[in-house]
């Protein structure tokens, strides 16, 4: 039942990260004016806004005046529910699930703002760091014992923010290939996995990075000097270190 639960809340909050998604560049409210065809300014209905069900009754089109709705809004509301369910899958009932799913839902927005205007907005970026220092205090207060005493907690997040973030922006200061935006997306991260996972997900952030742009350039979709959206790289890095970090980061070790 849980895990139908999670799917399903998974389901509603993917469609409202497109309002997000949609609405933070263009620096409008999130929550008013209610949903509505970007097209014809029809206000949606109850029934339209049905997460990826009313996509496929409508068959991809407005109700009102026909205008085809972009694929990506069922496929973000459908990657969102399949995120959220994996992560309760490996944490359960614990608040490393609430923990990771504020983080994936975070860098869902950003790394999706990023892809589509190459700006990272710092008010994207506050709220997550505002939530991994919320998380921090609750971990300190639940988890601190004599064996994880508060200053080791608060060492290892802040190290793992502080530490890929530097690397990046001494990145970013000698070569201009990356941006500041890209320096506060991984603190932020870091906040919320520690020294060890942020290490990794700097390392995997380029891996991918690293492969799609030579992909992209042995295509010739974009050229040497085309600018390339770095957070989506980090947004499935993230993804991944939430998953499968601990296990990575042990095989690493025991190879």
């Amino acid at each position: 039942m849980n895990y139908i639960l999670i799917f399903i809340l998974g389901l509603l909050f993917g469609s409202f990260f497109n309002v997000c998604i949609y609405r933070i560049p263009r620096e409008e409210s999130i929550v008013f004016p209610p949903s509505h065809c970007t097209n014809c300014g029809n206000k949606l209905k109850p029934l339209d806004l049905i997460p990826v069900i009313s996509y496929l009754f409508l068959k991809g089109r407005c109700r009102y005046c026909g205008e085809k709705i972009s694929i990506r809004y069922p496929m973000i509301e459908l990657f969102t529910a399949l995120i959220w369910l994996s992560i309760y899958v490996v944490y359960g009932n614990s608040i490393f699930t609430i923990k990771y799913i504020f983080l994936f839902n975070c860098i869902l927005i950003i790394g999706m703002i990023d892809y589509d205007t190459q700006e990272v907005y710092f008010s994207t970026s506050l709220v997550g760091i505002i939530g991994g220092i919320i998380f921090i205090i609750i971990e300190i207060f639940m988890y601190k014992t004599i064996a994880m005493p508060y200053g080791y907690i608060l060492k290892d997040y802040i190290l793992g923010g502080l530490i890929p973030a530097s690397i990046i922006a001494i990145i970013a200061f000698l070569t201009k290939g990356m941006g500041w935006g890209d320096v506060e997306i991984m603190f932020m991260c870091g906040l919320f996995l520690g020294i060890k996972k942020a290490l990794l997900l700097m390392v995997l952030s380029f891996i991918i990075g690293g492969s799609i742009g030579a992909i992209l350039l042995i295509t010739k979709k974009k050229g040497r000097k085309d600018p390339v959206a770095f957070v989506p790289f980090i947004a499935v890095a993230a993804v991944i270190v939430m998953l499968w970090g601990e296990k990575l980061i042990n095989w690493y070790f025991l190879a």
